[in-house]
């Protein structure tokens, strides 16, 4: 069958491009053990644009996507935030994207494979149509099962799905390493043992909190923290000034502090951190993707003893000084994943909170008109929208709602 889409390839001038391609559909399997499966067709609705898309067309540019292509294609249709519609089940889904032939494709080992949709080994949903693994079609909330057409905000909502899932990931991984890495701490100064100082160890972690950027994904991580650790004291620093609408949301609607410091030194940024945390940081998330974050966090003292450092940047390199890293008992951790357990309560939290107000459109014949114009110049250009999405079918979204 064949497809109009947004795809890649290696060219160091074009390397995305929109037109009509062929499509593909292999068996695949969602995890080790279970049969694989063709694709059901489906139609892409509504999509949302991530910066892996950016990388992936600079890696075209370089002619290192050979790997990323399907088995057998030269191209890789991107895009995997979004909502489709399955017209052989009447329903709307939002495709997991990650499978393939190990237990967990989120935390594959050796001998395990793993595929993503649109970013490694399989076809996106920039496309009229495609076909992904029916095990991998999640179901919306149960409150709009049999819409026939998709509100607007639920898709602005639930193009987050993906990166949302992810942050749930990361508040259970700091949960499991902070309950290991204080719970002694909290042993030694409450006399409490067992199942109560592991519960009070991870009340602990999350007791003066750092998000360093103001990112989607630091957004959503100070989010789940919020909703699970109410007393929580937790700070966004970023060098957006204060009237931003990303430090506006992460006042009203987060619940968090937000500290500017636009035009600070980097030892000028961490005093001003502390201070306005009251004390250095129990746990320190790097999102901003500079190398400043460690530097603040190590080397200018904001990240407290016995601290958790929490990269979360796809892009700045890691160091500290052994010597005193050591001595304060840090731990250094990083992942970047989720399983569908994570995606399911994603979805969930998404449809009533009110990330939709974050995310902006662009015309699909604009975007399709000049894809890489329309990455650089305005999707990722200075000033861009925190997120933008298209509307890549309008047959199937209420405009209205």
């Amino acid at each position: 069958m064949k497809t109009n889409a947004t795809y890649f390839v290696n060219d160091p001038v074009r390397p995305l491009r929109y037109g009509e391609i062929n499509l593909i559909d292999p068996p695949r399997r969602r995890l080790r053990g279970e049969p694989e499966k063709t694709g059901v067709e489906v139609h892409p609705v509504f999509c949302g644009f991530c910066g892996t898309d950016m990388e992936l067309m600079h890696m075209g540019r370089r002619g290192e996507l050979g790997p990323k292509f399907p088995a057998g294609q030269s191209r890789l249709i991107n895009g995997h935030e979004g909502v489709v519609w399955v017209p052989s089940q009447n329903r709307f889904a939002i495709v997991l994207i990650r499978g393939g032939d190990s237990f967990d494709p989120t935390r594959f080992t050796e001998d395990e494979t793993y595929f993503e949709y649109g970013c490694d080994g399989a076809d996106g949903i920039f496309c009229d149509r495609g076909y992904f693994n029916p095990d991998m079609l999640l179901p919306l909330p149960e409150k709009y099962a049999g819409c026939k057409k998709l509100p607007l905000s639920l898709a602005k909502k639930l193009v987050f799905s993906d990166p949302y899932a992810c942050a749930v990931f990361q508040h259970e991984r700091m949960c499991d390493i902070g309950a290991a890495q204080n719970f002694r701490v909290v042993t030694a100064h409450e006399g409490l043992t067992g199942a109560a100082a592991m519960e009070k160890a991870v009340e602990y972690t999350f007791a003066r909190t750092v998000i360093y950027g103001l990112g989607t994904t630091g957004l959503f991580i100070g989010d789940q923290i919020r909703r699970n650790h109410p007393n929580a004291k937790i700070l966004f620093v970023a060098r957006s000034g204060e009237n931003t609408e990303k430090a506006t949301f992460v006042k009203q609607i987060l619940g968090c502090d937000y500290l500017s410091v636009g035009g600070l030194t980097e030892e000028e940024t961490a005093a001003a951190v502390i201070k306005a945390l009251g004390g250095r940081a129990a746990v320190f998330v790097g999102t901003s993707g500079a190398e400043a974050e460690h530097r603040v966090a190590f080397d200018h003292g904001v990240l407290g003893c016995n601290g958790i450092y929490n990269s979360f940047s796809l892009g700045p390199k890691v160091s500290f000084d052994s010597m005193p890293f050591g001595f304060r008992n840090h731990v250094i951790m990083a992942s970047i994943n989720f399983t569908r357990k994570h995606m399911e309560q994603a979805i969930r939290i998404l449809s009533e909170s009110s990330f939709d107000r974050l995310v902006e459109l662009i015309d699909k014949e604009e975007f399709i008109a000049d894809p890489i114009s329309a990455y650089t110049d305005n999707i990722y250009a200075k000033g861009a929208p925190l997120k933008t999405a298209v509307i890549w079918n309008a047959e199937h979204i209420d405009l209205e709602a």
